[in-house]
């Protein structure tokens, strides 16, 4: 069997791929499928984050063993009929570190293979991909905000000190500024350091 699984990119823009992979294939599989939908460049980390049906995270699944014990399970582990087990069936896939790409995989048709294809491959293309990974917009949304200069108002100086800039107005009689400073104890012995070598 063949399993078509729309592929929509996290962007502004409306844009998705119909990527088919056989379900014997496996994530690993459909990760190229991917890549090769959205020219996507390099070798790159990637993971899919399999979903339940309100969103949450069931399971990770990456390209690599990144586990202590080395026994993890990776894309090549899981076949897409196991992933992907009925029709609206959710995973995210993540590609990329520093320039992250993120998108919404879900299962839409199971359809009979054709035999001479070479799977994965795309099915349906819609909308343009960018030639850089969407930038995410701060939380909240809207614009972002340029850089404020600090100022010294920010810190509050006048409030905790006075408009006066006089310092000696708290009772500080108990200050001796005449005491004598002993720092005998900051010197050492260069016989203890060669001994300690």
């Amino acid at each position: 069997m063949v399993y078509k699984i729309r592929v929509i990119l996290d962007a502004k823009e409306d844009v998705f791929r119909d990527v088919e992979v056989k379900g014997k294939q496996t994530l690993w599989n459909l990760h190229l499928g991917i890549k090769s939908a959205f020219n996507l460049q390099g070798d790159e980390l990637s993971a899919f984050n399999m979903l339940e049906n309100d969103g949450t995270v069931v399971k990770s699944v990456p390209l690599e063993d990144m586990s202590d014990d080395g026994d993890g399970e990776i894309m090549s582990d899981i076949y897409i009929d196991e992933a992907f087990a009925e029709i609206g069936d959710k995973a995210q896939f993540q590609y990329g570190l520093l320039d992250l790409w993120e998108f919404f995989c879900e299962l839409v048709e199971i359809n009979e293979e054709t035999k001479g294809v070479n799977y994965p491959l795309t099915a349906f293309r819609f909308g343009n991909a960018p030639l850089k990974a969407p930038v995410k917009n701060a939380i909240g949304g809207g614009k972002k905000k340029a850089a404020k200069p600090i100022l010294d108002d920010d810190f509050g100086f006048d409030d905790d000190f006075g408009a006066t800039g006089n310092f000696a107005d708290e009772d500080d009689d108990n200050f001796d500024d005449e005491e004598e400073d002993d720092y005998n104890d900051d010197v050492f012995d260069e016989d203890d350091q060669d001994d300690e070598r």
